[in-house]
């Protein structure tokens, strides 16, 4: 049995309020702008359990309040529910952005712990629409009534649209979204990441969101610290090689921190605070 190392000395978290920990590679959609390419072939990547645990315990331990399980799509790891009791039994909430494409009757109760929020992803109030961004038939419905589920138990959710087709309906699926009770929607648009990007070209630095390393950081299925999940193509390190806290101190964040741009005046205004959180632009996948 694997022996996890004992968290450090609580230590200043280097501004970092969110961790993104992406979890898994694997989803059941095939969304056409997935940062990550996740599918249904995808694997939950060289990160084993215990190194997930580790990095949670490690950013606890860093003061970090708040982590986010993300894909992919989360639920499908056979450990998220662990990983997710884990994070609460030590202070940081937890926010599970899922496609809420397929919930089980059990997951419910997790997703009303104290101290849990959901995230997800919607395209459209036009059924054919959602689907065709999401490459699954029936992904509209699903996660709509999902969503009326999780305002009807009063669990906190927040919904980010990313505007990819020409003239897609993104005011419509607002207004939709707002109908249902959901009170935190973000927009963004769709950035050269992953599916996104211009086929054999690495994308650019402005293609970030301008957040990523200032508030935010992210392990990704290897182990690679990025500044968020955006920024997966420019890694700071790897939490399998070095401890969580060696990195964030360390010469190569300050680094990616330095050359990533600021985010436009405006482009993350107090009404909308989530307009530029890349998790708007994820492929969040469900078995």
């Amino acid at each position: 049995m694997t022996t996890l190392i004992e968290p450090p000395a609580r230590t200043p978290s280097a501004g970092v309020a969110l961790l993104e920990l992406e979890i898994t590679g694997t989803c059941q959609l095939t969304c056409t702008h997935c940062l990550s390419e996740s599918s249904p072939r995808a694997s939950h990547g060289e990160m084993t359990p215990e190194n997930w645990r580790q990095v949670i315990i490690d950013a606890a331990g860093l003061g970090i309040p708040k982590i986010q399980l993300i894909g992919g799509e989360p639920t499908v790891h056979p450990h998220w529910q662990e990983f997710t009791e884990l994070a609460l039994s030590l202070g940081p909430a937890v926010e599970i952005y899922t496609n809420l494409f397929h919930v089980r009757e059990g997951w419910w109760e997790v997703f009303m712990r104290d101290g849990v929020t959901l995230g997800t992803s919607y395209y459209s109030d036009d059924p054919a629409e959602h689907d065709k961004i999401t490459g699954r038939a029936g992904s509209y419905v699903r996660t709509r009534g999902h969503i009326r589920e999780a305002v009807n138990r009063g669990i906190p959710i927040r919904a980010g649209i990313v505007d990819i087709l020409p003239g897609q309906r993104v005011a419509e699926a607002r207004a939709e979204l707002a109908t249902m009770g959901v009170k935190r929607i973000g927009t963004d648009r769709v950035r050269a990441v992953g599916r996104a990007s211009l086929p054999g070209q690495t994308p650019p630095l402005e293609e970030m969101c301008g957040r990523c390393t200032r508030g935010r950081a992210a392990i990704l299925p290897n182990g690679n610290l990025a500044g968020c999940v955006l920024s997966r193509n420019f890694p700071a390190g790897n939490v399998r090689e070095q401890r969580l806290s060696d990195l964030l101190a360390g010469p190569r964040w300050a680094a990616l921190s330095a050359s990533i741009p600021l985010p436009a005046r405006g482009a993350c205004g107090p009404d909308d605070s989530d307009a530029c959180d890349p998790s708007n632009n994820a492929c969040e996948p469900t078995d």
